[in-house]
């Protein structure tokens, strides 16, 4: 081999290591779900510890439950559970207010129902036998999924909320044009200025009113 080409085969020590840092630091980003709390409820074979490694090495937090529970646990982030005929019943929340996303696993050893699937209003499901790229999909989608259909939730909440204040707001302004003989322009003012002055909300302000006619008449 040439001197000079050998030369630059070999790197300086302090290059070396922050090579290997860096290395180290790709390897970190990679992995933007560690950390998570996920439950795994399947059973104890090779499969079922080829899921958990496969979990570990993305850095989760991993908890495994066998057999299934009556209810699935909610102090998680993610729930791998095994699919089961009465998998709907074991849920313990709301479709469409999920409080931890859920992957069902399928082993495979019977028909693919998709009705029971669908029931379930899963954010993912792996099937086995457990592959790696797999496992990083399910856990990527799924709380992805999980945590857009929390957004949604918390958008609707805000809606409904905005909603009944502008409900109190009409009926408070209702009953101060009639008792005050005011216009809505000048009884949505004074709504305001309530609002301020004692620093809440104009809805809690409207909300008062309403009580203490309905208490007074």
């Amino acid at each position: 081999m040439d001197t000079n080409a050998a030369a630059k085969t070999k790197r300086p020590l302090s290059q070396r290591t922050s090579a290997a840092a860096a290395m180290r630091k790709n390897a970190t980003a990679t992995t933007p779900h560690q950390n998570l709390r996920i439950a795994v409820i399947v059973e104890p074979d090779a499969d079922g510890e080829r899921l958990i490694r496969e979990l570990q090495r993305l850095r989760c937090e991993v908890r495994h439950i066998w057999p299934i529970p009556p209810q699935l646990p909610v102090d998680c982030d993610l729930v791998f559970c095994t699919l089961v005929e009465d998998m709907p019943k074991r849920i313990p929340w709301l479709p469409g207010e999920p409080e931890a996303g859920l992957v069902l696993v399928d082993r495979g050893v019977s028909n693919l129902d998709l009705k029971l699937i669908h029931n379930c209003a899963a954010h993912g499901v792996l099937h086995y036998p457990v592959v790696q790229r797999a496992v990083q999909t399910c856990v990527a989608l799924a709380r992805e999924h999980f945590l857009y259909e929390r957004r949604l939730r918390n958008r609707i909440d805000k809606l409904d909320e905005n909603l009944r204040t502008m409900r109190l707001v009409e009926r408070a302004k209702s009953l101060l044009v009639r008792v005050k003989n005011v216009s809505e322009e000048e009884a949505y003012n004074y709504l305001r200025r309530q609002a301020m002055e004692r620093r809440v909300t104009i809805g809690a302000v409207a909300n008062a009113i309403i009580d203490s006619h309905e208490l007074l008449s």
